[in-house]
């Protein structure tokens, strides 16, 4: 197992304050606008619409430019930044588009720093080890989305009702998530793939890696220009057929509400899909640099698949309990695995592009998959919904198999 370099450590905590930061809000956003600001679930709908939307255009345009114009560093903090000075505002809403208007900056935030943020762990991951860096940021996110609602829950058991309290002190992890990044090496690129140190000898995450003095703009090595290769260009398109499948997990909870006759446990489970995810992550990532990405990945689609399908047939709640928590397997297999794929396949100076593509065929697949799985769910019947999701994934798992995945 590789070790964790110190600039994944830094990355890595600061995602964790970032994320429970946000999940201090995104649990406690509905009642909020229904009990506050007393807008209905057609807003909510709208703002979280809107704000997936924008998350997942910016991605792109992010991590192109993160390659072609300067280094990662100060596009990843500003990403953050952004996130951080907006998530607090909720708290002075007295509207529902106000809502609106911050939910949508806070997304700005996630979608310009995201592709870079990747780009910069495929720069620091040693040799051999992608897969584990990228299970183990993967954990430390779900660790902070673990954090999140515990903090929440402590303020208003000693302060109910007080949500504007709780939106407002997220300034503070926020505020140290910024400041760690500022820690984190500054870099404008790898040289080349399997290049040798440029100057001296250096710890394994900055080799490659070419120093720049504070402030000045260079282009990354390798640049932009030219196509993606085409193997990875097959993996999005089944990438994409997979996310066509995947709807929001407002779904999963939904239909999970519904089994156990109440709301009243769905955050203590939600509180526990996290922590199945946060403590398998980074063995997942691990998995996919001794198995190989391919059948990490496949095993984790399938994972998905007979989750959904058992959403479709079950009939006991304690199933459905079952089956929730083992959704968590899925995302420890497959978070840290694809995203180590996609820096295996990419060009060394097109990671940025590469990885904002990747998560605008996530984000755009989802959303797709969201507007069906609801016409399914409400016109026919859950069970529809999820067959339909678990046939989707099952048949994205068969196509990945025969996509070459090794770089030649």
């Amino acid at each position: 197992m590789s070790r964790i370099p110190r600039p994944v450590w830094l990355l890595g905590w600061a995602s964790l304050f970032t994320d429970a930061a946000t999940e201090m809000i995104y649990p406690l956003l509905p009642m909020y606008l229904s009990r506050v600001l007393g807008a209905g679930a057609l807003s909510l709908g709208i703002i979280e619409g809107v704000a997936e939307a924008v998350n997942s255009a910016l991605k792109v345009g992010s991590g192109y430019f993160s390659d072609k114009w300067t280094t990662r560093r100060p596009i990843v903090i500003a990403g953050y930044a952004i996130s951080s000075m907006a998530r607090p505002l909720i708290a002075i809403t007295s509207t529902w588009p106000q809502v609106l208007l911050i939910r949508a900056l806070d997304r700005t935030g996630k979608g310009i720093r995201g592709a870079p943020r990747d780009a910069m762990l495929a720069q620091f991951a040693p040799d051999g080890g992608r897969g584990h860096i990228f299970g183990f940021h993967r954990a430390m996110d779900h660790t902070g989305a673990i954090i999140g609602p515990l903090i929440a829950t402590a303020i208003l058991f000693f302060a109910p009702g007080e949500y504007r309290m709780v939106f407002a002190l997220t300034v503070i992890p926020g505020a140290i998530a910024v400041a760690l990044l500022f820690l984190v090496p500054e870099t404008a690129g790898p040289a080349s793939d399997g290049s040798r140190p440029l100057v001296g000898t250096r710890p394994p995450y900055e080799r490659n890696v070419e120093r720049v003095p504070p402030g000045k703009v260079v282009p990354a090595p390798g640049g932009p220009a030219g196509k993606l290769p085409r193997r990875l260009l097959a993996f999005f398109a089944v990438l994409l057929l997979f996310s066509l499948g995947n709807s929001s997990d407002a779904f999963l909870l939904l239909r999970l509400s519904d089994e156990l006759g109440s709301a009243a446990y769905v955050p203590l489970l939600w509180a526990g899909l996290h922590v199945v995810k946060a403590s398998l992550s980074t063995w997942g990532g691990g998995l996919s640099d001794r198995l190989g990405r391919k059948r990490v990945i496949v095993l984790g689609w399938m994972v998905f698949a007979a989750v959904y399908a058992g959403f479709a047939v079950a009939a006991d709640p304690m199933v459905f309990v079952a089956l929730f928590l083992a959704y968590g397997v899925y995302f420890a297999l497959t978070e840290g695995a694809e995203k180590a794929l996609v820096a295996d396949l990419a060009p060394a100076g097109q990671r940025g592009t590469a990885f904002g593509l990747y998560n605008a065929a996530l984000g755009v697949g989802s959303l797709g998959a969201s507007v069906g799985f609801g016409l399914l769910y409400e016109r026919v019947s859950p069970a529809a919904a999820f067959g339909t999701g678990a046939a989707l994934a099952a048949m994205a798992a068969m196509l990945l198999t025969s996509v070459p995945t090794r770089r030649t």
